[in-house]
């Protein structure tokens, strides 16, 4: 029976469902206004007018690992040093899954959870270690975009999603709430749809960027190396550009099947309006914005994540401006669970506070938030040294510790073509202002690169010592994987030098 406890919480305990997609650029939704979509994406557009839809979320880190175990603990990644894909929580680190089984939730987490220590490959690891080094030359390749005559693509995601509901049957018949994460592969490259969701979309219709041709040699330095990085330095051509969105969008309509097959199961357990449903990624896609593909940068395609909410005591059809972040959801999930974080601190190791701010005021009201802004951090590879986001407004300020920042008007900029930082002096100021008095940049890339240095002697003493250093080094920076021999270029005297220099640097 419905109630409240002596401290004012409400007994009658809801069921959070969270769908978590994977490089789900958060613009590229039809209630988003994506005119290739619209109509294509019915669960998520039915959703945000169900409930509330953050036109402007970002990621806290625009990689999968740190921004996962970033949104699973409510700490900004330095916290607990997550600076690439391999350095993710070490095992026993408190998350919100504890906190929620500890509150009396049945939780399940279902899909490629990529949060831990350990996971990635040795590209992920000696490609964030290097990357102070500025060694200019490829450790990634990323196949041509396929379109299959069948939904093979899709296969795996659809036995996640099936188990998922399985599972949310099961617990549907327990009296205890449930909390149930899904995570897919979609829509993550390679990029791979079937013909069905591409006849679905106009490719006339399809947005293409203004800056598509050759790399400008005038482009900014950290944005040459993540290029090179990446194997995108030699720009892409139109019909490159609007096959690899075509077929992105094809697979953004299919990751919407799988939302609404979830969504038709709480429908039948006649539970829909008991359940918050929360639909998210861990951050977006490049799609041959800016020359580039995958993440790993601070451009909106790769930072703007979709956050849409609806639940029992949500607001209906309504937009919310202010920036917010995955940083945010933790608090949000423990008031929609009715509980208290704080009763929970200090007991297995958890941090005494949670760096995010709680949507649910914007999510039942019309409560202004107290931060303004949204702030994101990456250290590790493909970017040569630290990069920090602050969205506040109309301005998206990004600091390059060591290279000169960026400064874009979304507003008058959508595309963000026009760096207005040297326009813009008292902006970049209070922008930086804002940014260094919330935190310490300079010491988080300090760290990082500490870190980066000191996990990469280690393994170079190692392998040096065991007659691998050079063989792995040129398959790390000939693409790593996907390779044929004649992409292995040899680890070079310079590529060395340049190794040489920088361990040497003070």
């Amino acid at each position: 029976m419905c109630g409240s406890d002596r401290d004012g919480l409400d007994n009658c305990r809801p069921n959070i469902l969270h769908i978590h997609a994977e490089s789900m650029d958060g613009r590229r939704i039809g209630c988003m206004g994506t005119p290739e979509l619209q109509g294509l994406t019915p669960n998520l557009d039915s959703l945000a007018e169900e409930g509330v839809i953050f036109t402007n979320a970002y990621s806290n880190c625009p990689v999968c690992n740190p921004s996962r175990a970033s949104m699973f603990t409510g700490k900004y990644p330095n916290h607990y040093d997550c600076w690439n894909n391999h350095e993710g929580l070490r095992e026993g680190t408190p998350i919100l899954r504890d906190t929620l089984n500890a509150s009396g939730y049945r939780t399940a987490m279902i899909g490629p959870l990529d949060y831990t220590w350990g996971k990635h490959s040795i590209r992920d690891q000696v490609g964030s270690w290097t990357r102070s080094a500025n060694i200019h030359r490829p450790i990634s390749r990323t196949p041509l975009p396929e379109v299959t005559s069948d939904d093979s693509p899709y296969r795996r995601d659809r036995d996640l999603t099936w188990e998922a509901c399985g599972w949310i049957r099961e617990a549907a018949r327990h009296p205890s709430p449930f909390a149930c994460y899904l995570t897919t592969g979609l829509v993550h490259p390679a990029f791979r749809a079937s013909q069905r969701h591409m006849d679905m979309i106009d490719p006339a219709s399809i947005e293409l960027p203004p800056d598509i041709g050759p790399v400008a040699n005038d482009d900014h330095p950290v944005m040459r190396y993540i290029r090179i990085t990446k194997n995108c330095d030699k720009g892409f051509s139109e019909a490159m550009v609007r096959h690899i969105r075509h077929v992105y969008l094809a697979m953004i309509i299919a990751m919407d099947e799988l939302v609404g097959q979830v969504l038709d199961t709480l429908e039948d357990l006649g539970i829909r309006d008991s359940t918050y449903v929360v639909f998210t990624s861990d951050h977006g896609e490049m799609a041959g914005e800016h020359g580039q593909i995958l993440k790993r940068t601070m451009y909106e395609p790769s930072i703007h994540i979709p956050l849409i909410v609806s639940g029992p005591d949500v607001r209906r059809g309504v937009e919310v401006n202010t920036p917010v972040s995955l940083i945010d959801l933790y608090p949000t999930f423990m008031q929609m669970a009715r509980t208290r974080y704080e009763d929970h601190a200090n007991t297995r190791r958890h941090p005494e506070s949670l760096d995010g701010e709680s949507l649910m005021p914007q999510l039942t009201g019309e409560k202004p938030r107290e931060r303004d802004w949204a702030f994101a951090e990456y250290n590790g590879d493909r970017c040569n040294t630290g990069a920090y986001m602050l969205r506040r407004g109309r301005w998206k300020y990004i600091k390059y510790m060591g290279y000169e920042p960026q400064l874009f008007d979304l507003d008058a900029d959508p595309w963000e073509i026009n760096d207005v930082a040297s326009d813009e002096p008292d902006v970049v100021a209070e922008m930086d202002g804002l940014l260094t008095s919330e935190f310490d940049c300079e010491a988080i890339d300090s760290r990082a690169k500490a870190y980066d240095r000191e996990c990469f002697t280690a393994w170079r003493e190692k392998t040096l010592a065991d007659g691998t250093y050079r063989d792995t080094m040129a398959h790390i920076y000939s693409g790593y994987d996907r390779q044929c021999i004649e992409d292995i270029r040899p680890w070079a005297e310079e590529d060395e030098a340049q190794i040489e220099a920088w361990l040497n640097r003070t």
